[in-house]
């Protein structure tokens, strides 16, 4: 008869392979731990050129083709009395299409970025190839470029998408009577401005192309108003969560409004500079008497940035305050665990002196010996109680 097979190798692991299971069981559970506290933004895809790469946007035409977004081409004519919308797929018949005969203000916004797109729009206005190669590597810091017959300003739209912040740049070109907006995607702050154009009442339709460079760049500071307030709000219902119930959900929404207050004010910051050169220089494409709409847009700037520095401070001192809930929840949990040891200890001493295996100990043999060792027990631990109570460790002191 063969022997049964030797199954001891298929069902009890060796020493290795339980410190390997264990090792990497370690492993997964610091990286969990890792991942639900320092979870990063899931950011849209990013145009950037490599380093080292020719300067210019011919890198980018060279480029093998990516699967991206479609690109939406919308023109705005508007004059004082007619504003008219046109949305186009093909930049050719967005560049082809007649402009008003009457005084007019064209808007060409671009929503979502191709090369090519880019580069065809670019050479039919005549903007520089690094001015466009500032449009697609949308990683670029807020700035104003001033040319000849043109002014190129770069700013950072901030907003919500579903869930999700997001940080998008918006880079502006800026001519006599034409205005050429480009967005990474579909979805921006700009529906005042539109509703806005579309009112036949009003002085909108009256002024030049510099006042919507002004009207796009004030809706994207005051947008971030009603932003901050939804902040200022979570902030306060977190601060009661951690008074009542801390929990380390509190810590990690901690940590995310703050990463999110310093994303904004990274974005905001230089929106200082650009707004200060656009009123102390004299720019030809920019009307003096703008000068104190864009003023206007720059106090509310420093506003913004004063909600956020103060946001930034409740932030810090909500998470002070959490780290105090939890060592005071910890310091009396330990206090109760000690007052319950406390009851135990001259009990244990008792037992203890009893359990020992020596021979002649005089209470043994004592009729009464054991309900007397219950009411020592239970009169020390009443004591003990009573002692509590009176120093108020126990109870409500009156």
């Amino acid at each position: 008869m063969n022997p049964p097979p030797d199954r001891t190798k298929d069902t009890a692991p060796t020493g290795a392979d339980r410190l390997r299971k264990t090792a990497g069981f370690w492993a997964s559970t610091i990286r969990g731990i890792g991942y639900s506290m320092f979870m990063p933004f899931a950011v849209q895809s990013r145009h950037s050129a490599k380093p080292g790469a020719s300067p210019g946007i011919e890198h980018y035409l060279l480029q093998p083709d990516v699967p991206s977004n479609p690109v939406t081409l919308t023109v705005t004519d508007y004059g004082p009395n007619f504003c008219t919308v046109t949305c186009f797929e093909q930049v050719e018949a967005a560049l082809a299409h007649p402009e008003p005969a009457d005084p007019h203000v064209r808007w060409l916004n671009v929503d979502g970025l191709n090369p090519a797109i880019v580069e065809r729009i670019c050479r039919h206005y005549g903007i520089h190839t690094l001015s466009a190669e500032d449009t697609l590597n949308t990683l670029q810091r807020p700035k104003i470029e001033v040319f000849e017959d043109h002014l190129q300003i770069v700013a950072r739209q901030i907003h919500i998408s579903g869930e999700q912040l997001r940080n998008e740049q918006i880079s502006c070109f800026l001519f006599k009577d034409t205005l050429i907006s480009f967005q990474e995607e579909v979805g921006d702050v700009f529906g005042p401005v539109r509703k806005r154009l579309n009112k036949s009442s009003g002085r909108f339709r009256t002024y030049k192309a510099d006042y919507l460079l002004y009207a796009l760049l004030d809706s994207i500071v005051d947008h971030l108003f009603p932003l901050l307030e939804s902040y200022g709000s979570a902030l306060e219902a977190l601060e009661i969560e951690i008074i009542d119930h801390p929990s380390p959900r509190n810590q990690q929404q901690l940590f995310s409004i703050k990463r999110d207050l310093s994303q904004q004010r990274r974005a905001l910051w230089p929106i200082r500079e650009v707004l200060d050169q656009l009123c102390r220089e004299s720019l030809t494409l920019i009307d003096e008497d703008l000068h104190s709409y864009l003023r206007d847009v720059q106090d509310h700037t420093m506003q913004i940035l004063d909600i956020l520095e103060s946001y930034r401070d409740t932030a810090s001192g909500l998470n002070d305050l959490y780290q105090s809930m939890i060592g005071n929840k910890m310091n009396e949990t330990m206090k109760l665990l000690t007052l319950m040891a406390s009851f135990f200890i001259p009990i244990t001493f008792l037992a203890g002196v009893y359990g020992m295996n020596f021979e002649h100990i005089p209470e043994l043999s004592w009729r009464y010996a054991y309900p007397v060792f219950w009411a020592i027990c239970i009169l020390t631990s009443s004591s003990l109680a009573l002692f509590f109570w009176k120093n108020g460790w126990i109870g409500q002191r009156k």
